[in-house]
């Protein structure tokens, strides 16, 4: 796929995505981006939400969650950063061992809706565990690897009256996001990882996605 600047990028992008299931039960994310024309910022990112109890089930609030870091990228009331890498010790955003989400739900802002909308800044480098999410009641667990220096943690917080399959309505914390990234902003703010590519560079992202029961 073509992406141009007409799509935002200050210049031309050749970019593919290869999706592999393997078993039993790992699938595996690649995003490719060339940049062909002029330096450009890149961020690609997996948007999927997920429910482990399955289509129909309700709410994640049940859900176990537990992210791999012990800093993330705080933000102004307009959901920019700030520029800072805070530490999550002693705050509401410390998820480094596993945590029921009905816990805090209702005392984590993400642009003005009760919920978590917050980039994590992963510890370690390189291919590394992100986080691990495990629904209780049906057992089943996911475990998220990737390469990526943030992940950015959303509880549908803005999810209403969303039409599904089989006639479900999907609404406010039905599912939650993993979204393994660069930094937000990161263009703005010299002391985040860049994210920019130049002509000729080719940007890497990838994920491995391991599902337990």
């Amino acid at each position: 796929m073509r992406v141009n600047y007409w799509a935002g990028f200050p210049g031309d992008l050749d970019v593919y995505v290869t999706y592999q299931l393997s078993s039993p039960y790992d699938l595996r994310l690649r995003m490719n981006a060339t940049a062909l024309s002029k330096a450009t910022p890149v961020n690609l990112v997996n948007h999927a939400y997920w429910n482990l109890g399955g289509h129909g089930s309700g709410d994640v609030l049940g859900h176990l969650v537990q992210v791999f870091a012990s800093r993330y990228t705080p933000v102004d009331q307009s959901m920019i950063p700030t520029g800072e890498i805070a530490g999550v010790a002693g705050t509401l955003y410390d998820l480094r061992a596993p945590t029921p989400l009905g816990s805090r739900i209702g005392l984590v802002s993400g642009g003005g809706a009760a919920g978590y909308d917050v980039n994590y800044a992963v510890d370690g480098e390189g291919f590394a565990p992100v986080a691990h999410v495990r629904d209780p009641a049906s057992g089943r667990a996911m475990e998220l690897w990737a390469d990526q220096p943030g992940v950015q943690f959303y509880t549908s917080n803005w999810l209403k009256d969303e039409k599904g399959k089989a006639g479900e309505v999907y609404q406010k914390h039905g599912a939650l996001c993993l979204e393994t990234q660069a930094f937000p902003d990161a263009v703005n703010h010299p002391n985040f990882p860049s994210e920019i590519v130049r002509p000729g560079g080719v940007y890497r992202h990838d994920m491995l996605i391991k599902f337990s029961s």
